[in-house]
């Protein structure tokens, strides 16, 4: 009656009653599968149209969702005429949405479930005749098109989540006919035009999530008085006007308000104090246009006794608001804002705030307090006026686990007493301050990022971090660190991000092994000596990116709450990696001594995006192995004393978007790639032997520019071009545009 599936659960065995095996249920007196539960269980593949699930015509309920089976679902499906749910959630399904699930007795269908999958087109029309539907989820996926006025006839339907598309067009009307309707999740598509002023007729909306999409207009105020609306999130709109509630009649419900990063402004409302059941609010680039009073009983937050977690960055707010009697508070973000002066005490009394942000305002200092945050675990306060030493109070807060102080005027030592956060602490971050002495190397033992960059540091690497086993970055750039190149970090089992640029290390830098490495400075140095061909044959994290990436996958190297960021020059810019992405992979040697032939073996390296080999004593030819860097973006061997020709491989490099070769002894015909013809006449100076009908293209168009377009707009240009290529790059352009490190 049923086919076996090669499946982990260890009920199902051969020559059995699989009425017994885990995830199957049968009916007591027919003995017929009503439910089959698969899911979670390791299974992939393709479903073929003879599937044996066709013949299961009793089934009720299929759940099939987190697996790996792909392709597109068996149009047979339709066989399974008395089916009330499916869910095919988190596996690999691609193609259109398939008509045979309408073939499915559609006056049993209630629940349809195909969220995380790779389904394309729009969504069908023919949905809109499953009228018995209450749930679907149609969420991340590659749907697009507009929402179909059909679905306005699925008056039984309680739950819609479109989450994670590509679907277009203004707001749906039709959608206000669903009467039942409690959650509505339209966040991450690209819907524009207004939220309509009726959406109150959808009198049983508890959750409305339509953040990250580009309405425009205000935020009516009826959203407010559905007495049922619990959660609101509009983040990431372009929504303006004033914030306003309307006329609240019954106890509200609310719980969760996010109107953050839109264009809203004017006073907070008053009425904002009837929301007693509010938990959650972020409220980050509203204008106030004027102080948010906290204190007083006249303060629209001051009934609001729940409240725990505030996000007001960005909100033009001059002076630290009074939130001592806030006691549940466990979230505070005001990032972002003019506050000035010192850092209150009362702060650290909060008995259980966990996550504090105070990053980017002017903040000179910390007062004294004899109680101390012991409930902190992240504390955010880069880009401020702190000055002094860095203060001891913050070595008692036993609980921290991200402390970022970059961006300040923190002099003295590395307090040695920070290893009183040993057992805690994983980020470290005292980038940009004026910090001298050592690095100590034996009190962070678990620390996962630790960036030192642009202080004054001397002295050696300490070879205590060869025990930092959990290291994943590593910065130590511009500083005075005399040191040889470290190859013995090798050893560290996680490490990724290496930068040690603008120092004084110098010698040659061993061959040696980083299995995880994907992003590595070590410009502007004193190394020399040559590589030999075979370098970087073992530095498998720019081979590939491994068996377990998933192109989907967005998550980024850091934990839920910080980010790593990182400079990395480019054209002489400096471009600012914010959140660095697991898939993105460089290199730079530039600014050494190094000498000898390019090794053959950077060819392995295919993930490489960024590759930066200019200012040494480089000889011989551009090896013509660069031709395999399929994913490389930036290429820089100028200020060399390269030979021969440029490989016409590179120009078959479709993504290659910034080269230069100048002030080297190339010779021979310049490659006729697109990519080539876009680049500018300075790329090729100081090379005489260069010549061809790209380099005469290229030249020529320099030459007959009008008198008002300089080299400088062109660099912008392609500058521009760079930065729309990289969504996840920013550019730094207020750096010197002819600095080389």
């Amino acid at each position: 009656m049923f086919l076996m599936l090669k499946t982990t659960r260890s009920s199902w065995v051969n020559n059995s009653d699989c009425c017994t095996w885990d995830g199957i249920m049968c009916n007591p007196k027919s003995g017929e599968v009503i439910e089959l539960d698969i899911g979670c269980s390791n299974l992939r593949g393709r479903f073929h149209s003879n599937s044996s699930l066709q013949n299961l015509h009793s089934l009720t309920t299929l759940n099939l969702s987190r697996n790996d089976f792909s392709g597109q679902i068996m149009s047979s499906i339709g066989n399974l005429s008395v089916i009330t749910s499916l869910d095919l959630s988190q596996n690999s399904f691609s193609g259109f949405i398939p008509s045979s699930i309408v073939d499915l007795n559609i006056s049993h269908l209630t629940y349809l479930i195909l969220v995380r999958n790779q389904f394309s087109g729009q969504i069908p029309s023919w949905i809109g005749n499953l009228y018995k539907l209450t749930y679907l989820s149609l969420s991340y996926n590659n749907i697009v098109g507009e929402i179909p006025s059909s679905l306005g006839n699925l008056n039984q339907l309680s739950s819609l989540y479109v989450r994670g598309n590509k679907i277009n067009g203004s707001f749906p009307i039709a959608l206000l006919n669903l009467t039942e309707l409690s959650s509505l999740a339209l966040s991450y598509n690209q819907f524009t035009g207004t939220i309509p002023p009726n959406i109150s007729s959808l009198s049983k909306l508890m959750i409305f999530i339509a953040n990250d999409n580009a309405f425009t207009g205000s935020l009516p105020s009826s959203l407010f008085t559905i007495p049922s609306i619990d959660t609101v999130i509009l983040a990431n709109n372009q929504l303006d006007g004033v914030l306003e509630f309307g006329n609240i009649s019954s106890p509200p419900k609310l719980q969760l308000l996010d109107v953050g990063n839109n264009n809203l402004r004017g006073p907070i409302p008053s009425t904002i104090s009837k929301f007693t059941n509010l938990v959650r609010l972020r409220l980050s680039h509203y204008k106030t246009q004027g102080p948010i009073d906290f204190t007083t009983n006249k303060s629209p937050f001051s009934d609001l006794p729940l409240l725990y977690k505030l996000h007001l960055s960005d909100c033009g707010i001059t002076e630290f608001p009074e939130f001592a009697r806030f006691q549940n508070m466990e979230r505070l973000d005001i990032s972002n804002n003019k506050i000035k002066g010192q850092v209150p005490s009362w702060l650290w009394t909060l008995p259980h705030l966990y996550y504090l942000d105070i990053s980017n305002n002017t903040f000179t200092g910390f007062k004294n307090s004899t109680k101390h945050g012991l409930s902190l675990m992240t504390l955010l306060a880069s880009n401020n006026n702190f000055s002094g030493k860095i203060p001891s109070f913050i070595c008692d807060l036993g609980s921290v686990e991200t402390l970022d102080l970059s961006n300040n005027n923190f002099n003295g030592s590395i307090p040695r007493c920070l290893g009183n956060l040993n057992y805690t602490l994983t980020d470290l971050n005292l980038h940009q301050n004026h910090l001298r002495g050592g690095l100590p190397g034996n009190i962070f033992e678990r620390l996962r990022t630790l960036d030192v960059g642009h202080n004054q540091l001397t002295g050696k690497l300490p070879r205590s971090l060869i025990r930092f086993s959990s290291l994943e970055v590593l910065n130590v750039e511009s500083n005075t660190i005399n040191d040889t190149f470290p190859f013995w970090l090798c050893s560290l089992p996680e490490l990724r991000i290496l930068v040690i640029r603008s120092n004084a290390f110098h010698g040659p830098i061993h061959q040696t092994s980083f299995p995880k490495l994907q992003i590595i400075d070590i410009s502007h140095n004193h190394f020399n000596g040559s590589l030999s061909s075979d370098y970087f044959v073992k530095w498998s994290a720019m081979l590939s990116l491994g068996e377990n990436y998933d192109q989907r996958d967005d998550n980024y190297m850091g934990g839920s709450y910080y980010h790593d960021s990182m400079v990395l020059m480019n054209k002489g810019l400096g471009m600012e990696l914010v959140r660095i992405l697991k898939i993105f992979r460089a290199l730079d040697f530039s600014g050494n001594k190094f000498e000898g032939e390019i090794p053959r073996s950077i060819g392995l390296l295919k993930e490489l995006h960024m590759l930066n080999l200019s200012n040494n004593a480089f000889t011989g030819h551009i090896p013509s192995s660069m031709g395999n860097l399929t994913a490389l973006e930036s290429l820089d061997v100028s200020q060399n004393k390269l030979s021969g020709e440029i490989p016409q491989e590179l120009g078959s490099l479709s993504f290659l978007s910034y080269m230069n070769f100048s002030h080297n002894k190339l010779t021979g015909l310049v490659p006729g790639g697109t990519q080539f013809r876009r680049l500018n006449c300075t790329s090729f100076d100081g090379n005489p032997g260069l010549s061809g009908p790209s380099l005469d293209e290229i030249c020529r168009n320099i030459h007959m520019s009008t008198p008002h377009e300089t080299l400088e707009s062109e660099e912008e240009e392609e500058e521009e071009e760079w930065f729309f290529m990289n969504p996840f790059v920013r550019n730094k352009r207020t750096r010197n545009r002819t600095t080389t490190h």
